[in-house]
């Protein structure tokens, strides 16, 4: 996908966890399927914020080779290699231990989710015309993936966003119960 594409990706895909939002309560918003899953408010407050602060905060790391956590010349591990050639993250459910420095908090109002989902699309826009500027050898480091350039973090909102959907699927099968 280019720049233009991903955005628009993303654009769309806000707009449609958006819509999730319209007819639900904040109770339903809040409610766990069990107590190690995430509601579809945590699962929302996490890609925004992963996407707030740090796919894009990575994608202006890079810009200057002196930043701190900047590796010149890194290289993504084999998971890297393959998400990246395939566009995807794997199609395995990922899950985490629940704990205080991953698991996100529960939103306190649907305009909470809204605005932070609307401020991503507002940060990819204005970085999107930056991403040529950054040298592709400036990296940082992902936990998962090994070494991503400036332009691999952004592509990784996107890719993110679309593994989350099927999440959401779960999560709508247990609301609808």
């Amino acid at each position: 996908m280019n720049t233009n594409e991903i955005l628009l990706s993303v654009e769309a895909q806000t707009t449609s966890y958006l819509n999730e939002l319209a007819n639900l309560s904040m109770e339903q918003i809040c409610r766990k399927p069990s107590a190690d899953e995430w509601s579809l408010g945590q699962m929302l407050v996490h890609l925004m914020n992963s996407a707030r602060f740090m796919h894009l905060r990575n994608v202006e790391v890079c810009k200057v080779a002196s930043n701190p956590g900047v590796c010149v010349g890194g290289v993504k591990n084999d998971r890297g290699e393959r998400a990246f050639r395939e566009g995807s993250f794997p199609t395995v459910r990922i899950q985490v231990p629940p704990s205080p420095q991953y698991t996100p908090t529960q939103p306190e109002r649907k305009e909470e989710i809204q605005a932070g989902m609307q401020d991503v699309i507002v940060r990819m826009r204005a970085v999107a015309p930056t991403l040529d500027e950054i040298p592709l050898e400036n990296t940082v480091e992902h936990p998962g993936f090994g070494y991503l350039n400036g332009e691999e973090w952004f592509q990784l909102v996107e890719m993110h966003y679309r593994h989350h959907r099927h999440q959401l699927g779960r999560l709508h099968a247990f609301l609808s119960v």
